[in-house]
Parts: structure tokens; sequence; C-alpha cells
């Protein structure tokens, strides 16, 4: 049942409502969200200041991870940044919950 693209990272309770997560994982850092019940996987550094983005906050209204650095917001559904400087997006990752498991699995529409 299990895919082994996918990782295992942790229980579903471990991301409450309106909050990130950060997860090391063998293959970098990645960022949990749980927004109004959806969980969001991304790559847990900002693309343009290097910060942790688990560090950040949870933009409800725009569906966004806002930079606790520079203040860019990024999209959790396309990863492009939707205000700050911070030109280019962050990477999102295929994330789903198996028996109160969240795993996270491959990038999202490849590197470009």
């Amino acid at each position: 049942m299990n895919d082994v693209a996918f990782v295992r990272i942790a229980a579903v309770v471990e991301v409450p409502e309106g909050e990130i997560r950060g997860y090391d994982l063998p293959t970098g850092h990645v960022a949990v969200a749980r927004l109004e019940h959806e969980l969001f996987a991304f790559a847990d550094e900002c693309p343009g200041d290097g910060c942790s983005l688990s560090d950040g906050e949870l933009d409800e209204l725009a569906d966004a991870v806002v930079c606790p650095c520079d203040g860019t917001a990024f999209d959790l559904r396309t990863g492009e940044p939707v205000t700050g400087p911070t030109g280019d997006r962050v990477t999102l990752y295929q994330v789903r919950v198996v028996e109160d498991w969240i795993e996270v699995g491959p990038e999202i529409g490849g590197s470009g």
C-alpha cells in the first residue's frame, strides 16, 4: 500500500490547524502547514534569503506562507510569490495522509 516515493514524516495531530512544522528528510528540509483542514508541503527555505519558512506565519486570506525574514508570501497551491521582494517560487511537494500519518512525496511540477 505504501509508495516508496512517499516518506512518512509525522502523525497528523503534530500539525495543528493554522500552524507550520519543519522536518528534516534525507533529501532536505520540508515544511508542512495545515490551513482550512488541508495539508501543504513545501521546501523549508525561502528562495530569496534562505530563512526557514516553518518559522514564518500563515496568511489564511491568501492561502500563503510568509517568510519571517523578508516578508515574502508564497502561495501554498502554486509556490509562486504573491507579495514581497523574492521573485522565485518555493518548491512544493505532494502530501497525503495514510492511516493518520502525514507522508511527503515527490516535488510537484518538476523543477521548473
